[in-house]
């Protein structure tokens, strides 16, 4: 039996955590829970366990996952060596993240990824990562822009027939920049949404219809209170997730 979130007229999305390597606590930016309670859902944060049951039975509770930035993706995971650029890897989070993109992609839950969010969509679709910008594409723009990390600092390109397209503004949009790697083959199922001037690749999504995974390679949960755009994407999300509720009762 399924036990969706049928009671609750906010839809329950589920945020996997961060891991401190050196640490081992667990740690995320209050931005992403303000911005899911902003959009009209309810944050639930998710404790990093990759037990294929455990999020199991944790995501027949919830009506969406959002995976959040942080960190580099073990290039084992997508049939690389570490190259010079590449930062600090954590392996446990790479497991849990993989496991609730395989579950959510069974269960057809939506999902958000932001950042390294993203980029792990698109190696979960079997896709690949630029693992250092600076060194492997080295004309592109600066993008790590640094503080004050709210600051729209470039422009993307918006395809028309994206989820992130929005009729009454322009196409092209500025955003904030924090990461130093992306998205280079896009992975199964997937196309690219957004890029930016120098081609990197800044928003993916699924190409099929009725299914609901976005990635974005900015950080909209920073600025989502000042910035249109970026609260029309977690607005979007949780309304994705609020349809999802109650369905397979």
């Amino acid at each position: 039996m399924n036990h969706k979130n049928t009671t609750n007229k906010k839809p329950l999305i589920g945020i996997s955590m961060r891991f401190g390597i050196s640490n081992r606590h667990l740690h995320l930016p209050s931005d992403y829970a303000e911005a899911i309670d902003c959009a009209g859902g309810v944050p639930v944060h998710l404790s990093l366990l990759p037990n294929k049951d455990y999020l199991k039975n944790i995501l027949d509770l919830l009506d969406g996952i959002l995976l959040p930035g942080g960190g580099d993706i073990d290039p084992l995971r997508y049939g690389e060596e570490p190259k010079p650029g590449l930062g600090a890897v954590s392996p446990l989070r790479d497991e849990n993240d993989l496991i609730l993109l395989k579950l959510a992609e069974e269960m057809n839950v939506p999902v958000l990824g932001i950042c390294y969010g993203m980029q792990l969509l698109n190696v979960f679709r079997g896709g690949g990562i630029v693992q250092d910008i600076e060194r492997e594409r080295p004309n592109s723009l600066n993008h790590q822009q640094g503080d004050p990390r709210e600051r729209l600092s470039h422009w993307i390109t918006i395809a028309e027939n994206s989820v992130l397209f929005d009729s009454k503004r322009k196409n092209r949009v500025l955003v904030n920049s924090h990461h130093h790697q992306a998205v280079s083959q896009i992975g199964e199922n997937l196309f690219v949404s957004a890029t930016a001037t120098d081609g990197i690749i800044e928003a993916i999504e699924d190409s099929r219809p009725g299914r609901f995974n976005l990635g974005v390679q900015w950080h909209p949960e920073i600025c989502f209170q000042s910035d249109e755009m970026s609260k029309s994407i977690f607005d979007k999300f949780v309304a994705a997730a609020g349809k999802e509720r109650g369905k397979n009762v």
